[in-house]
């Protein structure tokens, strides 16, 4: 897959059978259709078997970023404002998935709830997944 924001050649990251792609050159994430769900699902108490839906259901942002193309249609991708505070991330209108610029996933991990309990360990292995692959390349 090619990068939208940098076009350069993106890898992939696994993790519990869930795909991430992954820019080395710019940190950026694209998330298909249903991986954020399944992501983020046990590390929150809400339903997010609808993320992406409410997402495009979302007015679109005011910026003046230029709007990226999906990587995977090539279409250009909505501006939405998600969490708090806002981050800024794009999503494919054509239900592809999402995209988040380089340090917008660590903003995005750091607003979620974390549980010590024994009970919630997949929880917090998911928080401290995610914590450590993006925030290990922000450090860079």
């Amino acid at each position: 897959m090619i990068c939208p924001v940098c076009k350069s050649d993106m890898f992939v990251i696994e993790y519990n059978e869930i795909e991430l792609d992954y820019c080395n050159q710019c940190g950026g994430v694209w998330f298909d259709q249903g991986e954020l769900e399944l992501m983020l699902k046990p590390a929150s108490s809400e339903n997010n078997n609808l993320l992406l839906k409410k997402i495009l259901s979302s007015r679109d942002a005011v910026t003046l970023e230029q709007k990226r193309r999906c990587p995977l249609c090539n279409k250009k991708m909505k501006k939405v404002n998600i969490g708090y505070p806002d981050i800024l991330i794009d999503a494919c209108e054509h239900g592809e998935g999402l995209w988040f610029d380089g340090g917008e996933i660590l903003k995005l991990v750091q607003q979620l709830p974390t549980q010590s309990t024994k009970e919630n360990s997949n929880e917090q292995n998911v928080v401290d997944f995610l914590t450590e692959v993006f925030h290990a390349r922000k450090q860079d």
